[in-house]
């Protein structure tokens, strides 16, 4: 079954390479989104895909190396299948 997050990820997340690892592990996985930065600092997350990809995405993300996660926001939403693949925004 798909399933679809919106995750906000604060700490020291940018300018440090998060966006990119967070591109490979999100092509890796099979998923489907993107990711950005945000004007407060955090990077913000959206990925479709298998609940088994999406929360080993959500654990990488968690554990992250580049950066450091102080909070990750997560929201459940319902999966559109808009995206063709997962990009950095």
């Amino acid at each position: 079954m798909i399933k679809r997050v919106h995750i906000i990820v604060t700490g020291l997340v940018q300018g440090v390479g998060f966006r990119y690892s967070t591109v490979s592990w999100g092509k890796l996985l099979g998923l489907k989104g993107w990711v950005t930065n945000r004007i407060d600092g955090s990077v913000e997350i959206v990925a479709e895909g298998e609940q088994n990809s999406i929360e080993k995405l959500i654990e990488k993300i968690k554990s992250s190396s580049p950066g450091t996660v102080s909070k990750c926001i997560i929201e459940h939403e319902i999966p559109t299948g808009e995206f063709m693949g997962f990009e950095m925004l």
